[in-house]
């Protein structure tokens, strides 16, 4: 028994760290993006990137997932399942480039960028070869082949970061103090401007799929219709929540632009979305946390499963981790005036009012991940798809009243009530099918202080020095110390 869950934890930690790794190497260079680029101009890249995640799950439509379904039944052999879902992504996605490649301008048009129709073909390649890959990836996965995985990723990951460096940091600042050398005048065109993110990008996913061509063209087998079917009706419910989750994360941006276009000129438009970007950015500090403890937790609550205390560990797993989202919460926002400098142009600064919203939005998110175990453990799977797409009901319609409104402070109320809802209804729906007793006046007390702590010193107002943060120091270091005298371990008197 020990032996599979140590080669489960180590599986667990191997792919978490190369996906926590990547999005935090790509999360350091908003700093650069910021820096380089006016706010209406980054809007271009946050709104672009929103489109990305929508078509990614939809041209994947939850057949990584299948794969590792059906690869695993006895019915079907291994090698007939790999080809035959590598066949049907390979159709569907050179179908979606082509069809981009036919109609660049119309759509080019319809995204407000008459005069970029080149940003349509980049996204469809980087696209549609991302999710080609998507499956010899969880072949390596299936095959246990992590070494190579690790290193297609991070090749990809490298590729990217080097190159955005490339551009942005060497080439875009030499050319603007009027220095020139052979790679610039040979590799930097000033008027590609934000296009420069997404050829590093279209570079990196081609490395990545000629990395994994190998593993493509051992797709020789037979391919089955019948199979195919089978698979296609077993992940269409997970490509519907696929498409909730990220209705949730991404349709803000699209429809900041699409709503607020009706009253703001374009560049105003892109110029809040650049902002609101931006702005989000930094309360992903909680989402990598959350990231990285999903990586770890699920596996750990699987096989905690038979323990005859295992509901009680969920629990006190509950509540540390909360501990640490309230810490992380206090510590961002006590020390935003330093934090903030991770996005370097003033002009963004003015987003930074959604930062706290956000940074509550993604706690409740984090505490319904932490939640969902209750649907996973019971088999009742249908009430995660059932809660995803209520969520992805509440963003969509929050989005439509508030934004005309408030403008992207709207997206991120309703980011907050669409996480916070979620957890609620994940929360009544638990009481009924897999009850856990969480420590509630606990999880209250530790956010109620961490947010009560904040808005005193919001009220307080110490001015920008010594005083101020050697304060919120002392603070960030008493909540601690009320959290370690609560939680420390109780001496047993006999």
């Amino acid at each position: 028994m020990s032996n599979p869950l140590k080669k489960l934890a180590g599986q667990t930690a191997i792919y978490g760290l190369t996906s926590i790794v990547g999005r935090l190497l790509t999360w350091f260079l908003v700093p650069l993006y910021t820096a380089q680029f006016t706010p209406d101009q980054y809007g271009v890249v946050t709104e672009m990137y929103a489109y990305v995640a929508f078509l990614v799950v939809f041209l994947t439509y939850g057949m990584e997932t299948a794969f590792f379904r059906y690869s695993t039944l006895k019915e079907h052999e291994e090698k007939t399942v790999y080809t035959t879902v590598i066949y049907s992504l390979i159709a569907t996605s050179f179908s979606f480039i082509l069809i981009s490649f036919l109609f660049e301008q119309p759509i080019a048009n319809w995204l407000q960028y008459p005069n970029n129709p080149e940003f349509v073909t980049w996204f469809a390649i980087i696209v549609g070869l991302d999710a080609v890959s998507s499956i010899p990836l969880a072949k390596l996965r299936s095959d246990n082949k992590a070494v190579k995985f690790v290193f297609v990723n991070f090749a990809n990951i490298i590729v990217f970061v080097g190159l955005n460096l490339f551009f942005l940091a060497y080439c875009l600042p030499k050319y603007t103090a009027g220095e020139t050398n052979w790679l610039i005048e040979n590799f930097y065109n000033p008027e590609i401007g934000v296009g420069y993110v997404f050829i590093s990008n279209l570079i990196a996913v081609c490395v990545k799929f000629l990395l994994l061509l190998p593993e493509i063209l051992k797709a020789r087998y037979q391919f089955e219709l019948s199979l195919l079917k089978k698979m296609f009706i077993y992940a269409l419910p997970l490509l519907i929540f696929g498409l909730a989750g990220i209705v949730n994360e991404t349709i803000d941006r699209i429809m900041l632009k699409r709503i607020l276009l009706e009253t703001k000129g374009l560049k105003e438009t892109m110029s809040e979305i650049g902002i609101y970007g931006a702005c989000y950015k930094i309360s992903i500090i909680i989402t990598l946390f959350i990231q990285a403890f999903r990586y770890a937790a699920e596996p750990f609550f699987f096989s905690q499963e038979k323990e005859e205390n295992a509901k009680e560990t969920y629990a006190k797993v509950m509540t540390y981790f909360v501990i640490v989202c309230a810490t992380i919460f206090l510590g961002v926002m006590l020390f935003m005036d330093v934090i903030k400098y991770f996005i370097p142009n003033e002009e963004y600064w003015v987003g930074l009012k959604v930062v706290p919203i956000l940074l509550f939005a993604n706690i409740a998110l984090g505490i319904y991940y932490n939640q969902s175990i209750w649907y996973k453990l019971s088999g009742k799977t249908k009430f995660g798809a059932y809660i995803g797409i209520f969520g992805a009901a509440v963003t969509v319609l929050l989005n439509f009243l508030w934004i005309p409104e408030f403008g992207y402070e709207g997206s991120a109320w309703a980011t907050l009530v669409c996480y916070g809802s979620m957890m609620l209804l994940s929360f009544i729906l638990s009481r009924k099918h897999y009850p856990i007793k969480y420590n509630l006046p606990k999880i209250f007390l530790y956010l109620g202080l961490a947010f009560g702590l904040y808005f005193l010193m919001e009220y307080l107002a110490f001015p920008i020095g010594v005083l101020k943060y050697g304060v919120h120091s002392l603070v960030v270091l008493g909540f601690l110390a009320i959290i370690f005298f609560l939680e420390r371990p109780k001496k047993v008197v006999i």
